[in-house]
């Protein structure tokens, strides 16, 4: 196991004084968590968008970049980049398309999104409305992409007005490992030597609501590692933003916080309660708790049970999102985005389909915005969907319940 708690403090001095004061991030961190975002119930779900008639089939040109806080780009000078669509202009809808395996995805301040493609490494601008320019404002070199590797994930600093910090889970050609790096300065290493493998190399990140990164991370193909007891695969890690291991954690100077994972698909915080989420394939929901374990490979008379299963027609968990007492999945197979209510104690109830007006294949990644809609990135191109001339895409969803079929909220 290893961390840069050094080198970041050289690199951000302004840390030190909220971990000496705290014993970790947590000082620094938890008086900038986000609000629980706020869903306003509507009459019916709206996911609008598609081409729109008339416009050119061709790539355009990324635009602008704005501004949405510290290290993101002005004006972008012209290149090439996916194509966003078009659309009503009523925020919702497909925002883009014709990207690459889009995976990581991270909502910023000004209500735009920087999207990671697992396979380029490049990093996106994408608007909250279609027919925007959607360009490259980033690539993250080194990448090994085999085995499902390369860039997994993205993770927004909780304090990212002051820090402009986003952090990454990347692939490399030793090993996964977590990075971070604002648009427009240099990498950083956050923690290192996560195993790698020819396969099993998915991981996800989530900060909780007092500043800590929770890390998931697969068994890199050899499911062992989930049972050892000082191997970072197939795991979920727990670690302040600097890499060290945080505060609290079961083993004090280890970053294992839970262990026994298989595919760790998707991981997400409520923030207003400090509760994990992380959900696995084919239809695990996980709660995850301090020096649980969670039966991979062989389930042992303690190891905790799934929280929750998918519906047997819709496998295939993906990423997952809490929203207002809400938890969203995003499955593969099962081609639909699903919605539980959370009860007392965490209880995840029964899963609903969220309705919608297109279809769109395989989903992998869905992300709750403040304004309580859902982005959500396809992924029908990955060998085992049907793509369309569309994908993959990036879609801007209000989660509406529509004839009992989903939870109301």
């Amino acid at each position: 196991m290893f961390h840069a708690g050094r080198a970041n403090l050289r690199r951000h001095p302004w840390r030190i004084a909220g971990l000496v004061a705290a014993g970790g991030l947590l000082a620094a961190c938890g008086s900038g968590a986000a609000a629980e975002p706020t869903w306003v119930p509507q009459q019916s779900l709206s996911l609008e968008g598609g081409q729109r008639p008339g416009s050119s089939s061709q790539p355009q040109s990324p635009g602008p970049g704005g501004s949405g806080g510290p290290g993101l780009p002005g004006p972008t000078a012209p290149g090439s980049g996916p194509r966003p669509t078009g659309g009503n202009g009523s925020g919702s809808g497909v925002l883009a398309k014709h990207l690459t395996a889009p995976t990581g995805l991270v909502l910023l301040p000004d209500g735009s999104a920087l999207v990671g493609e697992r396979t380029t490494g490049r990093i996106l601008r994408v608007q909250p409305r279609p027919d925007q320019p959607v360009p490259v404002v980033r690539t993250l070199p080194g990448l090994s992409t085999s085995g499902d590797g390369g860039l997994l994930d993205l993770a927004l600093s909780p304090t990212y007005s002051q820090d402009g910090l986003i952090y990454a889970y990347i692939t490399t050609g030793t090993d996964n490992r977590v990075i971070d790096f604002t648009l427009t300065g240099p990498t950083a290493l956050v923690l290192k030597g996560i195993p790698r493998g020819a396969a099993g190399n998915t991981g996800r990140l989530a900060f909780d609501g007092r500043g800590r990164l929770y890390i998931g991370t697969g068994d890199a193909g050899q499911p062992q590692l989930a049972a050892s007891p000082t191997s970072l695969a197939g795991k979920v890690l727990r670690v302040n933003g600097i890499g060290s291991p945080a505060a609290g954690n079961p083993k004090a100077g280890s970053a294992i916080f839970a262990s026994g994972q298989h595919t760790v698909n998707g991981l997400c915080a409520n923030v207003a309660t400090g509760t994990v989420y992380e959900t696995e394939a084919p239809a695990e929901v996980n709660v995850i708790s301090a020096g649980a374990n969670y039966g991979w490979p062989t389930p042992r008379r303690t190891s905790h049970r799934p929280a929750s299963t998918l519906p047997a027609k819709y496998v295939g968990a993906a990423g997952c999102a809490v929203q207002q007492g809400v938890l969203f999945v995003a499955t593969t197979t099962g081609k639909a985005l699903l919605a539980a209510r959370i009860g007392q104690q965490q209880k995840v109830g029964a899963f609903s389909v969220i309705p919608m007006d297109q279809p769109l294949g395989r989903l992998r990644t869905v992300v709750a915005a403040p304004d309580g809609a859902l982005w959500v990135t396809t992924t029908n191109k990955d060998g085992n969907g049907h793509p369309t001339s569309d994908d993959e895409r990036v879609v801007r969803i209000i989660p509406i319940p529509s004839g009992g079929d989903a939870p109301p909220v």
